[in-house]
């Protein structure tokens, strides 16, 4: 198991507000330079992929503004990681290939100075203690009027949603892992509002509980948990 960690220079010690849009865009430009046909399994048009693989950032003394993110050097780090090995390489030797390689973004630039692998600890408990290092987004979606319910931890509702979407995610990933044990405890929960792609949308920090079988544990460890995880929500990190 393991995740990457990209180290990026920046031209202006500043990021847009708007960090998913250009994380995410990287990451289709990383695939589109490296392979057409992953690129295409994992990103259509007409369609919405689930995707298997999560991120999150280290932004050196950010302050947050009304449209960019300041920041106290000229760098940030973001760490990536990826349920299925086979995509996780794919993506590490297409992150490998734009070094180097100045990628622009509204009055700035940034550049992906070096990628590597990390390795992650094996999870062979069936309760972990975890902080979040990118916000969750616990979601119900009404298909019948394609409405939206976002849970924040003191909400009832929230567990059993947080259940639903891990279910919805094994699902779409034809992954066979059993959830019948699966359970969320706050421990230290704290809501805020998440940017998303625009949007103003309820979300959750802090520490939790989680209570599976220690192999999908293991799988939202490298995944993310909850929803928007490939937009940069819903990884977190074990401290217990």
């Amino acid at each position: 198991m393991f995740q990457l960690k990209l180290d990026f220079a920046l031209e202006r010690p500043e990021l847009p507000r708007g960090m998913d849009k250009l994380i995410v865009s990287f990451l289709k430009a990383s695939l589109q330079n490296y392979a057409m046909e992953l690129y295409e399994s994992l990103y259509d048009a007409h369609k919405s992929i689930i995707k298997g693989y999560v991120f999150s950032y280290f932004l050196p003394g950010a302050q947050f503004k009304e449209e960019t993110i300041l920041l106290n050097q000229n760098r940030f780090v973001m760490f990536f990681s990826d349920a299925n090995l086979g995509e996780a390489i794919h993506f590490f030797n297409a992150f490998k290939k734009m070094r180097g390689i100045r990628y622009p973004m509204s009055r700035n630039s940034m550049e992906l100075v070096s990628v590597r692998p990390q390795k992650r600890q094996q999870i062979t408990e069936h309760e972990i203690v975890v902080k979040m290092q990118s916000s969750l987004i616990v979601r119900k979606h009404n298909v019948e009027d394609n409405t939206d319910i976002y849970y924040t931890h003191d909400q009832p509702g929230f567990a059993e949603t947080l259940k639903e979407n891990v279910e919805n995610l094994l699902c779409k990933m034809d992954v066979p892992l059993s959830t019948e044990s699966f359970a969320v405890e706050p421990i230290k929960g704290k809501k805020i509002v998440a940017d998303v792609f625009g949007r103003s949308i309820d979300a959750n920090i802090g520490i939790y509980k989680l209570i599976g079988e220690p192999e999908l544990l293991n799988y939202l460890y490298l995944s993310g948990i909850g929803s928007r995880r490939s937009e940069g929500h819903g990884k977190f990190e074990i401290i217990w």
